[in-house]
């Protein structure tokens, strides 16, 4: 097979792939849930939906921040000792590692203070 047909095919059978998967697990979820309704066990019981929340929001916007900050003193880095791409991989997941810590620090706080209320 020539590599222009294999780089065309795998994007195509990555996406087919992908929402094969997910239609499969829409339709075992909902497998699952009609049993429980027959066995007479509530299905919200079992659902873990938090109450709405801006944990994931928090988490990504820090992330993106880190991995930006991280980018930029990476720049200054390649420029200031010419470490060429050691630098960017390394300070993009360290200043995104930072970002995710933060966002578990400010969510633990959060939760804390709903706590005591």
């Amino acid at each position: 097979m020539d590599v222009e047909v294999l780089g065309v095919m795998i994007p195509i059978v990555a996406i087919i792939s992908v929402f094969t998967m997910i239609i499969y697990l829409r339709r075992y979820e909902n497998t699952e849930r009609m049993a429980m309704i027959e066995k007479g066990v509530d299905p919200t019981l079992f659902t873990t939906k938090r109450k709405g929340g801006t944990s994931g929001t928090l988490r990504a916007s820090l992330l993106f921040i880190g991995a930006g900050l991280g980018l930029l003193i990476a720049y200054f880095l390649d420029r200031t000792y010419n470490m060429e791409e050691v630098a960017y991989f390394s300070m993009l997941f360290i200043f995104g590692g930072m970002g995710l810590g933060l966002a578990y620090l400010i969510e633990e706080k959060k939760l804390k203070e709903e706590s005591r209320q």
